[in-house]
């Protein structure tokens, strides 16, 4: 069956039990956990999974080590029983990072190692690796492009690291699987009240066409465009006050080896993460309020001069606008309280809400990637709380591995991308036709097969921001790689796969802020 039929027999369905608008991490947590407990779910991206916040992360699976600094210990210790969650589901996807942070002066190896020990110690069983004070000679070791000058020693700790992208894919494909039904570029254009339950008008953003969908329940997990759909439904909004977020990707040998490096405060208080991944070193991230909702925020000047000036200052070699390969900026869909008394948007939640309207609305907002699956599973918890759905029995998303998980994975995520990303699926894609046709960046023309026939790619963007991550590691690469995936993409039948879109998009992200 193909886009078009799949959206045609919607109306087949008098009444699905969920439909869930968003699919970014926490809608397609939501639809794989409602899926699993027998519900029938339908969810809708109208742009493409994870095209939006949950593509643009640091690439940390992380315990939440920042907010034990600032007292949260229930926040970390759910954070990390969910870290070791999501590896186990995929670990080709999700893995162990050991990190190190630098010390410069005698205190801040024992400071800032007895706080990581702490952090083990919340670990428990779910802890990856052991904490270790490190001399000078083992943190030059361990971080070969650091700045040598007046490095009095470091502190060595484990957290995690994912392709974000690549988990969202693999959640939406898990759920399909389950029984839900899924659709990127398909935008919720408008949502009434239907007796006890939603109507909603779904537009077809590749064909055109509109379809009616009824549901008892619909979450609203559009991140940091909430309040838009609240607002569609007849309820004034301003549950998110946006900050963003902005990378640089450099080569790798900025760095060497196979830590990230962690700078816990930069002169101005906040923190400077170098992490490896995909072959290629990945700089940032700065905080920025920020008031409109643009699809693709451009970085402001002053952040893009921040991280060049602290990656400078932590590495050995400068880093100059002219080593950056790809730079993306990420908006965090922060809670905004009742009146912040002039705070910026660090001192915001970064845990989710979940709020749900008179008129049955569940919307959710907030919190963080490693956290989906137990954000999913209080989402339904107010949907069954609400009277929206009957309660039935959770937990299967904590044991149900995701397509494509190995047993283990033969190949870390920092390493240069290539086959291992498919998991036992491997085998499965090198069979299409063109697994022996290279396009560059790892990429070859059986996987840009695969991504339309199995991962819902329809667009160039699609497949070189998503289903493979080449614009975030060299955009002027993908840019080169634009042209040969627009062809395979018509050759399966995509009559227009808006090369001309992405081709822009590739040149924004080579040259951010001019």
């Amino acid at each position: 069956m193909n886009r078009e039929q799949r959206l045609a027999s919607l109306a087949e369905t008098e009444r699905f039990d969920l439909v869930v608008v968003g699919g970014g991490a926490t809608g397609l947590g939501v639809a794989l956990d409602a899926a699993l407990r027998g519900f029938s779910v339908a969810l809708f991206e109208s742009h493409d999974f994870a095209g939006g916040t949950s593509s643009r992360a640091t690439k940390l699976l992380h315990g939440g080590v920042r907010y034990l600094a600032q007292g949260n210990v229930a926040l970390v210790r759910e954070a990390l029983a969910e870290r070791t969650t999501v590896m186990a589901i995929a670990p080709h996807l999700a893995q162990p990072l050991p990190f190190v942070m630098p010390s410069h002066q005698w205190w801040q190896t024992p400071f800032y190692g007895i706080g990581l020990k702490l952090y083990d110690l919340l670990a428990g069983r779910a802890g990856l690796g052991s904490t270790e004070f490190l001399d000078r000679a083992h943190t030059l070791e361990a971080l070969p492009g650091v700045n040598p000058q007046g490095l009095k020693g470091g502190v060595r700790y484990w957290d995690g690291q994912f392709d974000d992208a690549r988990l969202a894919i693999a959640l939406a494909r898990t759920a399909e699987a389950a029984g839900a039904s899924v659709f990127n570029h398909a935008e919720v254009s408008a949502i009434a009240t239907d007796g006890d339950g939603h109507a909603l008008t779904v537009k077809d953003r590749v064909g055109g066409a509109e379809h009616r969908v009824r549901a008892r329940c619909v979450v609203n997990a559009t991140g940091v465009w909430v309040d838009a759909l609240r607002e569609a439904a007849g309820t004034p909004s301003h549950m998110v006050r946006p900050s963003q977020g902005v990378h640089l990707v450099v080569d790798r040998d900025f760095l060497g080896g196979e830590h990230a490096l962690l700078v816990p405060r930069t002169r101005d208080g906040r923190v400077l993460f170098a992490v490896p991944w995909l072959g290629k070193l990945i700089l940032g991230t700065t905080d920025t309020p920020r008031q409109d909702l643009a699809r693709e925020p451009e970085p402001f000047a002053q952040e893009l001069s921040f991280i060049l000036d602290e990656a400078s200052r932590a590495l050995s070699r400068p880093v100059r606008r002219a080593d950056i390969r790809s730079a993306w900026v990420g908006l965090r869909p922060l809670v905004a309280p009742p009146s912040d008394g002039g705070a910026g948007t660090k001192a915001l939640s970064r845990e989710h809400t979940v709020v749900v309207d008179r008129n049955g609305l569940v919307t959710v907002t907030g919190g963080k990637w490693t956290t989906y699956r137990a954000m999913a599973e209080d989402v339904l918890q107010q949907c069954f709380d609400a009277g929206r759905l009957p309660p039935r029995a959770g937990g299967q998303s904590a044991r149900h591995r995701l397509v494509g998980a190995p047993v283990r994975a033969s190949v870390p995520i920092h390493a240069a991308p290539g086959w291992h990303l498919y998991g036992t699926e491997a085998e499965r894609v090198r069979g299409l036709p063109g697994a022996d046709q290279a396009l560059g960046l790892g990429l070859h023309a059986a996987m840009v097969r695969f991504a339309v026939r199995c991962e819902h790619a329809l667009t160039v963007e699609d497949v070189l921001a998503r289903r493979w991550r080449a614009l975030f590691l060299d955009a002027i690469q993908a840019a080169r790689m634009a042209g040969s995936v627009a062809a395979i993409l018509r050759d399966e039948g995509i009559a227009d796969p808006r090369t001309d879109d992405f081709l822009a998009l590739a040149h924004r992200y080579a040259a951010p802020g001019l």
